[in-house]
């Protein structure tokens, strides 16, 4: 089990001797783990230069784990561990065809109201979560999808044309994280994070909301520290750290 990650680390791969120095076994050993790892196919041996480097048969576990991953159940203690923290509502997103689907909502200890309800569906030009997203897709999706699905204003503050939107964008990116200062609903601001797959392509987002009076600019300052570990926290539970195997 020591070899497996050994190797890995290496592209070109390994000797029996440097694995035998690097794990503190004797040669002889070593090369009988090896073999066997290498009938199995989780290790291969290069023909040309005889050092051992991972085999296919680990590829083919790994993503038989990934398409077995649950979003909403791995992302769960982690919503548990905001709700804790916050007592707000916390929402857990897709991305699908232009909007966002609530997935997972937990209601926190406060009293707020919201329109959001798992299996609704949600603009994204307005929300945190929406801008959470839209920050990683290409620019021209995004056009695309603000074309096909419009910017419909839902309040006052709601982001109105094209550019200053690709604006915010650019700043989310920067940030890792996105607000929404009362631009889909009067009285409520929100603050949200991308999650990422193993490709390291955006899927969802999960976002703290509460009512502006509670969400103050101290608040959201707090909170930006938190959202960001939450984020690469799902992340990693859905194989994020496997992306550049």
């Amino acid at each position: 089990m020591d070899i497996i990650p050994l190797v890995s680390l290496k592209m070109g791969g390994l000797g029996v001797t440097e694995i035998a120095n690097q794990i503190d076994f004797n040669k002889s050993s070593v090369y009988r783990i090896l073999s066997t790892l290498v009938q199995y196919g989780y290790i291969e041996q290069d023909e040309d230069t005889s050092r051992y480097k991972l085999g296919y048969k680990l590829l083919e576990i790994s993503s038989k784990l990934l398409e077995s991953i649950d979003l909403r159940a791995e992302a769960n203690p982690f919503l548990q561990q905001l709700e804790k923290e916050t007592n707000e509502v916390i929402h857990l997103v897709v991305y699908d065809h232009g909007e966002v689907v609530y997935i997972e909502k937990l209601e926190g200890n406060e009293t707020l109201r919201m329109h959001s309800k798992v299996g609704k569906r949600a603009s994204m030009h307005c929300t945190s979560v929406g801008k959470a997203i839209l920050a990683y897709l290409p620019t021209n999706d995004v056009l695309d999808i603000l074309e096909r699905k419009g910017m419909a204003i839902q309040t006052d503050k709601t982001i109105r044309k094209k550019e200053d939107f690709i604006k915010e964008l650019a700043k989310v990116k920067q940030k890792g994280y996105a607000l929404d200062l009362e631009e889909n609903e009067y009285g409520i601001t929100c603050i949200a994070v991308p999650i990422f797959d193993h490709l390291g392509k955006v899927v969802a987002a999960v976002s703290v909301s509460g009512p502006t009076l509670r969400m103050t600019e101290e608040a959201l300052t707090h909170l930006q520290t938190l959202m960001l570990y939450i984020g690469k926290q799902i992340s990693a539970r859905l194989g994020y750290e496997l992306r550049s195997i």
